[in-house]
């Protein structure tokens, strides 16, 4: 395209014979023997097309796009970086309440040693804050880049061949929609929209996280779940909660005030179920201080409120208890909870396997609504429902697990879409959204991970629109 520019201006300046005024049809002329020509008359412009400007243009734009880049990665970067803060702030804190509590048991070199870690968390968070606030200084900067850039093509738009510019400039209204598109992503990790729907789905799942290794210490605990409660109760809106075992089964529970007692193992209540309610499968969630699962006998929905403690069961008939998940024996029934309220998923022999979204009606513990999906449940490894929308996962290869497919339960549309994230250990036996910080919980072969989501939330779709089921 500047090639093309700059010999428009070449010409403007070496054929000055041009005659002023519009382009006009050609003629013919008779000459002498030489036979007849065809002339026509061409306007020219009487100054040359300010190449520099729109090379000065492409310029900033290659810079604006490698800084996004930078930025982008940066973004994830932080993510991780403070949940890893955070972990060195609970160990050190755990270590100086030892010491408050025994002072007698440590010399002057163990205190130094506390000294020396506390400096070194200190920069660590200074290094953090410098971090985000050089985050924030360039993407004023790149604005005001992006700004001039409009307001240069601007100005050659109005004076020059409009189709040339706006060719040009139709190709860095991507790079403005990259700078924004970056932002949101820094607002989301940083200021998240909790609570709002206002997005038309996940667009991107972030970096696993690995809190720690369960409670119980034991990698033989592979079965089990944990996360938050996503609907808390005035005074536990910081609570954790964990169950596991060494099959799928779910006998008792252990409640955590909040994130550094999880990981010192400091709960504050362990409720064990009774024998003739204890559940199977790992597919339990804890919702408005209730746990909901997957009752052993008789078959069906089991519910256990720990503000009353009482016991309340379910059954939904054509249930089977023949589909599971691939890598999740009897997880049968699966719940879930979102934006919207409590669901739970399952498949019967009259489906032939194929997935059943079930809305549940909180109060009174019944299916309100049923969808039918054209997924085969032994076929993914879990599901999760964001802002009434399932999302179905399956594994892609030992060490990615990708969003394959969704179903919108308002418009009753389902879809192939793909969204890949990474696994931390092989199999898992638990995942779950929770609202409350729009994070996905797994319980990862006896692992506490969790997973940062990405939403568009921008009107039209900035990634390949998904293919629709027929």
């Amino acid at each position: 395209m500047i090639g093309t520019l700059y010999f428009l201006a070449l010409l403007s300046s070496t054929m000055a014979w041009g005659r002023a005024g519009l382009w006009i049809e050609g003629r013919n002329e008779t000459g002498g023997g030489s036979g007849d020509r065809c002339t026509c008359d061409a306007f020219l412009p009487s100054s040359t097309f300010p190449i520099k400007d729109l090379v000065v243009v492409e310029q900033t734009a290659g810079e604006v796009s490698h800084k996004l880049e930078l930025e982008m990665g940066k973004i994830e970067e932080f993510e991780t970086r403070l949940t890893s803060y955070a972990e060195k702030i609970i160990k050190l804190t755990a270590e100086i309440e030892k010491m408050e509590k025994n002072p007698d048991d440590y010399n002057d070199s163990d205190m130094e040693d506390i000294k020396v870690e506390i400096k070194q968390v200190e920069a660590l968070i200074k290094e953090l804050q410098l971090s985000i606030s050089s985050s924030t200084a360039v993407f004023v900067s790149l604005q005001a880049q992006i700004t001039g850039m409009v307001e240069t093509l601007n100005k050659l738009e109005k004076t020059y061949d409009k189709n040339l510019v706006l060719a040009t400039r139709r190709e860095y209204i991507k790079v403005q929609a990259q700078l924004e598109e970056c932002e949101r992503h820094h607002q989301e990790l940083f200021n998240p929209n909790i609570g709002s729907c206002a997005h038309t789905g996940i667009i991107r799942i972030g970096a696993p996280i690995v809190s720690h290794l369960n409670a119980h210490l034991s990698t033989s605990q592979k079965f089990g779940g944990w996360g938050k409660d996503s609907k808390p109760i005035p005074d536990r809106k910081s609570m954790y909660w964990f169950s596991s075992y060494t099959s799928p089964y779910i006998g008792d529970i252990r409640f955590y005030t909040n994130y550094k007692n999880l990981i010192l193992r400091d709960h504050f209540q362990h409720h064990s179920l009774q024998s003739s309610w204890t559940g199977t499968g790992n597919n339990f969630i804890v919702r408005d201080n209730t746990l909901y699962y997957q009752l052993n006998n008789p078959f069906g929905l089991g519910k256990f409120n720990f503000t009353t403690m009482k016991y309340e069961s379910r059954v939904i008939p054509g249930a089977s208890s023949r589909f599971s998940y691939t890598n999740s024996p009897s997880q049968n029934f699966d719940f879930a909870a979102d934006e919207t309220g409590l669901w739970v998923t399952y498949a019967s022999e009259e489906s032939s396997g194929r997935m059943i979204i079930a809305k549940i009606d909180e109060p009174s513990f019944g299916v309100s609504e049923e969808w039918l999906t054209s997924v085969y449940k032994p076929g993914v490894s879990n599901a999760f429902m964001v802002c009434g929308v399932l999302y179905v996962v399956r594994t892609v290869d030992i060490h990615t697990e990708e969003i394959f497919y969704k179903f919108d339960t308002k418009t009753k549309q389902e879809s192939y879409v793909s969204v890949p994230f990474e696994r931390f250990q092989d199999k898992y036996s638990n995942l779950d959204y929770n609202p409350t910080d729009q994070k996905l919980y797994m319980y990862n072969d006896g692992y506490y991970v969790n997973y940062h989501l990405w939403f568009n939330h921008t009107a039209e779709a900035t990634v390949e629109p998904p293919l629709v089921l027929s």
